[in-house]
């Protein structure tokens, strides 16, 4: 299979081909697979501030790509963690879910340590030093002999329409050709199979397989080939999001977060992403319980004054994924694969665990399509199910009963069962590394309800992969209070102090080596100073929502 063709661009797009080129093609050194991407000019890209996990790093490398000049070309900032306020309760308090957790070493009780303990060190600062590096505004990298020692796992936030970009850019010098053409019709042979696509200026495109990065649209996966998508909505009621950018001209809060905030407001939540120029946020929020022009009026109560001039943007979605994402000789990567909302920040994950896969899946020709295609669409739905899982325990775990919302998403029914099976299992133990070796808990149901399993080999999905491990859990578990109303009965009322692991506290003595984030942006990429404005009256702990009543 010689002949790949890309149909999209925007992130998912030229993640797919640049991922795709750096693995099949070393970077166009040694090119064994002609790779083309259309692109429409008249299709403006879902794209704001957008925030990664780690992974992004491992595709900046196979890419090539150095990671100040990505940082300096895409706007980007560091991340370290997700900072989750007003979740539990509507009162200001909050949690950190970092990216860097140490185990306990030999044997990792650390969760079961706390537990039994008065908790008066949040689980997470128990095992982590990033916490502390975030609220201090600290970077996660440092120089000399620290860095060695004490690495630290980060991500990044960026401009997704700079960061698109830069992946094209890179990509066309090293062999991808780029078409920029509106798509009018899609040929198939005569079993289905994807032949070509007709375009308006570039004529007719053949390729031997086909990326469809059509976004919501789904030209290929869900017009051509007619895939359905499988509904997580009962689970994940939120399915709009209202955004805005706020530049730092105006609206500089005085620092740089090197961290995500995840801020929930009466129907849902806003996300705070920072750059190197401006802040994007979005109200992530249900039709079904808020307006539009209340969800609007949220979000700019969250930053305060003087954004009455500044316009919004409306994005619908539906939360699932496509029951195949590969089918026949057409792979669906990016938001016509599927989408959860980006609570976690695993939008561009996806799309690049979906070119990574398709990387290690290439078919040497058509005949093994079959195999290939049945063990990627498996290991997809494996983690998008594991997604599903995590995002969902957000919402099932809180405590808030102050909105229609919050008390709706509480009932037993939009828990899925794979994570009420889970959750009745850590009632009874804390996670443990070996959770994830097997992700079938006993009481989930036998076929499970949420899918087709035929279209993944017939079993239900066990996921290995380890995207969040047993830590992570705890992190969430923890930081929303589960097992609160269990503690006392099995660890008495009179419970020993928390104590920090020794690896964290010894850590801490070299923090004063991090550099301030916003200084290491303005030494090592050259980020402009501003003038410090008013801080954004959501980062005080106080939510909008009490200021606001939604409508129905």
């Amino acid at each position: 299979m010689k002949n790949l063709l890309i149909v999209g661009g925007g992130s998912a797009g030229w993640m797919a081909a640049a991922y795709l080129n750096g693995a099949l093609n070393l970077r166009g050194q040694r090119p064994t697979v002609s790779i083309t991407l259309l692109e429409s000019p008249d299709i403006p890209r879902i794209s704001v501030g957008e925030a990664t996990i780690p992974s992004m790093r491992h595709l900046l490398a196979v890419v090539g790509i150095d990671e100040e000049a990505f940082m300096r070309s895409a706007d980007a900032t560091f991340k370290q963690s997700i900072k989750y306020q007003n979740w539990v309760h509507n009162d200001g308090s909050f949690y950190h879910h970092p990216f860097t957790l140490i185990p306990q070493q030999p044997l990792d009780r650390a969760g079961e340590l706390w537990l039994s303990s008065d908790q008066s060190v949040p689980f997470m600062d128990t095992c982590s030093l990033q916490t502390r590096l975030c609220e201090a505004n600290r970077v996660p990298v440092a120089s000399g002999p620290e860095a060695v020692k004490h690495p630290m796992k980060y991500a990044y936030h960026m401009n997704a329409q700079k960061f698109a970009d830069t992946l094209r850019d890179f990509s066309t010098a090293r062999g991808v050709r780029h078409v920029l053409a509106n798509l009018q019709e899609v040929n198939q042979d005569e079993r289905g199979w994807l032949e070509s696509v007709r375009t308006d200026t570039a004529g007719e495109l053949h390729a031997d397989i086909f990326v469809d990065c059509t976004g919501f649209a789904g030209h290929l996966i869900d017009k051509t080939l007619g895939v359905d998508l499988e509904d997580f909505s009962q689970y994940l009621l939120c399915n709009r999001a209202v955004t805005m950018h706020l530049p730092y001209e105006r609206f500089y809060p005085g620092y740089i977060r090197p961290y995500t905030t995840a801020t929930a407001l009466s129907s849902g939540w806003v996300w705070d992403i920072p750059m190197q120029n401006q802040r994007s946020i979005g109200y992530v929020h249900s039709s079904a319980f808020i307006s539009k022009e209340a969800a609007e009026s949220e979000l700019r109560a969250y930053q305060g004054p003087g954004t009455e001039d500044l316009s919004v943007r409306f994005v619908d979605f539906t939360v699932g994924r496509r029951k195949k994402a590969w089918v026949n000789n057409c792979i669906a990567i990016g938001l016509s694969s599927g989408f959860i909302e980006p609570l976690e920040s695993t939008g561009l994950y996806l799309s690049d665990l979906g070119a990574v896969l398709l990387a290690e899946h290439w078919p040497r020709d058509e005949g093994a399509i079959q195999q290939l295609s049945s063990r990627y669409n498996r290991l997809m739905a494996n983690r998008y199910y594991e997604i599903l899982d995590f995002i969902n325990m957000h919402y099932c775990l809180t405590k808030r009963t102050d909105t229609e919302f919050w008390k709706e998403v509480r009932k037993p029914e939009r828990i899925n069962p794979r994570l009420r099976a889970k959750l009745a299992m850590w009632q009874q133990k804390p996670p443990s590394l070996h959770d994830f070796e097997d992700q079938w808990f006993d009481g989930m149901a036998t076929p499970e309800p949420l899918s087709d399993w035929s279209a993944i080999g017939g079993r239900p999905p066990v996921d290995t992969g380890g995207l969040w491990d047993h830590k992570s859990y705890e992190c969430i578990l923890y930081g929303m209070q589960f097992l609160d109303e269990c503690v006392d009965r099995w660890y008495g009322n009179d419970r020993p102090k928390t104590q920090v692991l020794p690896q964290v506290t010894r850590v801490m003595g070299d923090m004063p080596r991090m550099m301030d984030h916003s200084q290491w942006l303005q030494a090592k990429l050259g980020m402009l100073q501003y003038h410090t404005a008013e801080m954004p009256l959501g980062w005080s702990g106080q939510s909008p929502s009490r200021q606001h009543q939604p409508q129905r």
